[in-house]
């Protein structure tokens, strides 16, 4: 039996964009959007300048693939926690505590170092609008799921606490970023659960 030791191109091409990715990641929760330059990714990643335009023809580019990439791995490990969960009210409860946990942490500091700069950057702002877009969409699709089998009351009731918990998450998580009180945030994450069950679920 042979056994292979060499990675193919196409596995060291996959490892060096993943490199690239979570070494941007890295850099923007570490420096901040303003001191986040090409070099300094390429140097943690261990990536030269030529490699990685090979794979990002621009800076815009590679931050935004990079929150992607956060997100992508976030959300599928919050989709199998959820998904492991008995169907029911708990599996929703829990859903929203995935969820916070996901948006508490580099993803959120990663999100806002690149939505404050796209503010004033046209390049980096119509390169991440899109993106922007998809994470609250797969988000909404996540809640959709571990709400699936509830009795909402309606289907406009369902998709307007949906949408408002993905904005309270990220405005928690903002008021986490600026030190805000943690207490605080811990009890208005329980009360918008329990007004969730009351409200826009029938008992």
């Amino acid at each position: 039996m042979i056994t292979r030791t060499h990675r193919t191109q196409q596995e060291r091409r996959a490892q060096t964009r993943e490199a690239l990715l979570d070494a941007t990641i890295a850099t923007l929760v570490e420096l901040g959007y303003a001191r986040t330059t090409v070099q300094e990714i390429c140097a943690r990643a261990g990536v030269s300048r030529g490699a990685q335009q090979h794979h990002f023809t621009t800076k815009a580019e590679l931050l935004t693939s990079a929150l992607e990439h956060l997100f992508d791995r976030l959300i599928a490990e919050v989709t199998q926690a959820a998904g492991a969960l008995p169907p029911g009210r708990e599996r929703l409860i829990k859903g929203i505590d995935l969820l916070w946990e996901a948006y508490s942490g580099a993803l959120s500091t990663a999100a806002v170092e690149l939505w404050v700069a796209a503010r004033t950057d046209e390049e980096l702002r119509q390169t991440l609008l899109p993106v922007d877009r998809a994470l609250g969409h797969a988000t909404l699709e996540v809640l959709r799921a571990a709400a699936e089998g509830e009795p909402q009351k309606t289907a406009s009731d369902a998709e307007t606490v949906l949408l408002l918990t993905i904005n309270l998450v990220r405005g928690l998580a903002l008021d986490a970023m600026i030190g805000g009180d943690p207490r605080r945030r811990a009890r208005l994450l329980d009360e918008w659960k329990a007004m969730i069950l009351d409200r826009y679920l029938r008992t």
